[in-house]
């Protein structure tokens, strides 16, 4: 027996399901932005730090940029560049968070990602892709189609900018993107800049790749822009491996005198830092139980 509904309700009934689609798919959200030296721009969306380089070859898009944030930085690249080129190296994150390539490559972005971060992705440089991760596929975006290894080199707008793979650190596709013209870098989520680092084990990352990466550029006389909020220094990245070191040293003084996580945790050696550092993603507690995995790790 087949059952005839009126017109009205079937539309009613599509556009219910087409809400909900929708739905499933990324919004758009605001997105700000400021220039930090003429041609780079710094995008903030709710996944992170944007660095764009703008200008008469077209954009370089480096950082983790949101899905709903796509729409409103290609309208403002758009305004400051008559070149349709685009390139787009996404930065690795937490995969069960990561917004892929956020909807570039549909633009006719080339989308790139360090090889170990896309494989994470469903991505191989052997042999075919898995299935797309459910959360992608109801984002509405893809996964990165190209991988670089260790150096990604772009010469464009009078700047040369080097994406350089590191030692594993909050992961093992961690890299750094140094602009030399714009004298800028940017250090990803080894520099979260909203509180205490991740050492994502699960990832490959290490404590000694935290330290490394971040001891390089230590003081130095150049912006830094960290994976969330304003541009910082080189002082500031000083100060951020300063405070690791010292928790690293209690918490190594805790283990060697035989303490257990539990007990290492509620020692509280973040204490003195919990005002500047413990409001990001990572919580104090987190933070010393990072640091006790990473020791016994060594």
């Amino acid at each position: 027996m087949h059952m005839r509904f009126p017109r009205i309700l079937v539309l009613l009934m599509a556009a219910v399901v087409g809400l909900g689609g929708r739905r499933a798919a990324a919004a758009d959200e605001a997105v700000s932005n400021a220039e930090i030296s003429p041609g780079v721009l710094l995008f903030q969306t709710s996944s992170g730090n944007v660095i764009a380089s703008v200008g008469r070859d077209g954009a370089v898009l480096v950082g983790t940029p949101s899905a709903g944030s796509t729409a409103a930085i290609a309208k403002v690249v758009a305004g400051k560049t008559t070149s349709p080129v685009r390139y787009v190296v996404v930065f690795p994150e937490d995969p069960a968070h990561s917004d892929g390539d956020a909807g570039w490559g549909r633009r006719g972005a080339f989308v790139a990602m360090q090889e170990k971060a896309l494989e994470r992705l469903g991505g191989h440089a052997m042999g075919p892709p898995v299935p797309l991760p459910s959360r992608l596929t109801a984002l509405g975006v893809d996964r990165p189609r190209v991988a670089f290894s260790d150096v990604l080199t772009f010469d464009v707008n009078g700047d040369a900018i080097h994406v350089v793979h590191q030692a594993p650190g909050y992961s093992d596709a961690d890299a750094i993107v140094h602009f030399h013209t714009a004298h800028l870098v940017y250090l990803g989520e080894v520099f979260p800049g909203d509180g205490y680092p991740t050492i994502d084990t699960n990832q490959g990352g290490r404590l000694s790749g935290v330290l490394k990466t971040l001891g390089a550029w230590a003081g130095g006389a150049i912006h830094v822009v960290p994976a969330r909020g304003d541009v910082k220094t080189g002082a500031d990245v000083k100060e951020f491996r300063d405070m690791i070191v010292t928790v690293r040293d209690r918490v190594q003084s805790l283990m060697t005198a035989g303490k257990t996580e539990e007990q290492v945790v509620e020692a509280h050696a973040t204490a003195e830092f919990d005002g500047k550092w413990g409001h990001g993603r990572v919580t104090p507690a987190a933070f010393i139980s990072e640091l006790y995995t990473a020791i016994r790790a060594q």
